[in-house]
């Protein structure tokens, strides 16, 4: 009897925002379903997708697979996307993205900025509509919850090292692009949490990072001023190679906003956040404050993304959104 010929794969292309915990897990959770679904042999490649200056999303030729998916990131409105979870508030650019998120009639596509994680919006989405769910991606689920929502204890339990998803997180922010998705994403999808930290995907850099990490505490404590009842941060001197979102509440427990900003080799970038722990309620919807400066981001964080050469009035900015904030 001949041998049956093998199927060809099918290409598919999971983009997804990069440098980031929730949009690895995401990214992880989403492969288990759709190769759940799929009875085809699927190829999967990651796509590192990152906030630029200005609205502008993902570019279309980064879907060229057979079955493209979006994840974690701004809407686009391109001919070949086909799965797309977000569960940001400034997911969509113009009203005309969004009414055509709303004729989709494809039935895989799904929004909802009440999520303080997109891994759990995908997982919620695989468990009630198309009937997966893994009990051992729920740790993943848990820490994608725990991170983008900052749903720690404590600040200091949001900075410590001896916690493998936190370890992951840190190597993953500063190491997030498409190479580096391409061999975390399916060890996400198919092994424990503390064992992946114990890789040397992420073992060796974290080991270099928890130094850099040391000196961030110093930096940020040295260019950190109170204005009100906010913390705003200037780094902009040096180029930051790591990131440090919880540092100021640590460093300033009894203040209710930070803005950070910080200086990478490509842009200039304005962070925003309401401290998780802060005595006082949150009076600013921080989404809204960045979609004004052509950022975004949720309610209780966010950011803005600028050109290298547009440092100065960045530093404008932050000082503008610090003084608001303290409003």
């Amino acid at each position: 009897m001949d041998d049956q010929p093998i199927a060809p794969s099918r290409r598919v292309v999971v983009a997804t925002h990069g440098h980031c915990f929730d949009g690895a897990a995401c990214a992880a959770v989403f492969t288990r379903l759709l190769a759940a679904l799929e009875p085809a042999p699927l190829a999967f490649r990651y796509r590192s997708c990152t906030y630029g200056p200005g609205p502008k999303g993902v570019d279309d030729s980064v879907l060229d697979g057979d079955i493209n998916a979006l994840l974690d990131f701004r809407y686009t409105t391109a001919s070949r996307l086909g799965w797309y979870f977000d569960h940001h508030k400034t997911a969509f650019a113009t009203a005309e993205d969004q009414s055509h998120f709303r004729s989709d009639t494809s039935g895989q596509r799904f929004h909802d900025p009440a999520y303080g994680s997109c891994t759990k919006l995908v997982a919620d989405v695989a468990r009630e509509r198309f009937g997966f769910h893994d009990e051992a991606l729920d740790d993943l689920v848990r820490w994608a919850e725990i991170i983008d929502s900052a749903r720690f204890e404590s600040p200091e339990h949001a900075l410590r090292r001896d916690v493998p998803a936190l370890q992951i997180m840190s190597v993953v922010e500063q190491k997030g692009d498409s190479p580096f998705l391409d061999r975390l994403i399916p060890l996400l999808a198919s092994r424990p949490i503390q064992d992946i930290a114990a890789e040397p995907l992420i073992r060796e850099p974290w080991q270099t990072l928890s130094r850099k990490l040391d000196r961030l505490v110093e930096r940020i404590r040295a260019h950190s001023k109170p204005v009100g009842n906010v913390v705003l941060t200037d780094l902009s001197d040096a180029v930051s190679e790591v990131a440090g979102k919880y540092v100021p509440y640590a460093l300033f427990p009894a203040l209710s906003y930070s803005v950070v900003l910080s200086r990478s080799r490509t842009r200039v970038k304005i962070s925003v956040g309401f401290n998780p722990w802060s005595p006082v309620p949150r009076a600013h919807d921080i989404s809204a404050i960045c979609e004004r400066h052509g950022g975004g981001g949720h309610p209780v964080v966010g950011a803005i993304a600028l050109p290298l050469d547009q440092l100065e009035h960045a530093r404008q900015v932050a000082q503008s959104i610090a003084r608001e904030l303290d409003t």
